[in-house]
């Protein structure tokens, strides 16, 4: 596999674990709107889950932003 192909396939990986790592706390949750009904529903761990998924999914974007500048460069 070339390393742009093993890049690509990480990214992907690392955003649909922020994804599921999000949705999991909601997934029993009867409402999903307005987020601050939503925040007060979740227990303490269902907000560090949900909070471990957003930052996954920001660190993969942020890295795949910078490793598609860098590339382009060279």
């Amino acid at each position: 596999m070339t390393p742009d192909k093993q890049r690509r396939v990480a990214t992907a990986v690392g955003f649909l674990s922020g994804v599921f790592a999000c949705l999991t706390p909601l997934r029993d949750k009867k409402i999903l709107w307005p987020p601050d009904v939503v925040w007060q529903s979740l227990t303490q761990p269902e907000r560090l889950a949900f909070i471990g998924g957003v930052a996954l999914i920001v660190v993969t974007f942020v890295l795949s932003l910078t490793s598609n500048r860098a590339t382009r460069r060279s």
